[in-house]
């Protein structure tokens, strides 16, 4: 018997997967900031990297392409808050190695480019 090849949920999307270990990803590098920043980069970090898996969740659960494509893009745009974050994070605290992360991050924004496009 032949195997289908259709997603039944967004959990089998590798894109949702990816951006769920982007967001542990994001936590372990916001756990080695400076205690002060609990409230500022960090949070802003973790909000952002939440975000995608979220809304590709979100979209998928839609009916139609149009609002599927639509939670795809806010999750575009999250993942490039998240960059600039990173950017930050990077100029502010150069002792923090953030290139898993960042790897994983350009991972994730071209699978959601790919997937944006083919919508």
């Amino acid at each position: 018997m032949l195997q289908s090849n259709k997603i039944t949920s967004f959990t089998s999307l590798i894109v949702w997967q990816k951006s769920i270990l982007l967001v542990k990803n994001v936590y372990h590098l916001a756990g080695q900031f400076p205690k002060d920043e609990i409230y500022g980069l960090s949070s802003q970090m973790k909000r952002a990297a939440i975000s995608i898996p979220s809304n590709i969740a979100e979209g998928y659960s839609r009916k139609g392409t149009k609002e599927y494509s639509h939670f795809l893009y806010i999750a575009y745009g999250s993942s490039n808050e998240l960059e600039t974050q990173i950017i930050i994070a990077k100029d502010l605290y150069k002792n923090i190695d953030c290139s898993a992360t960042e790897l994983l991050l350009e991972e994730v924004l071209k699978m959601l480019n790919v997937m944006i496009e083919k919508l």
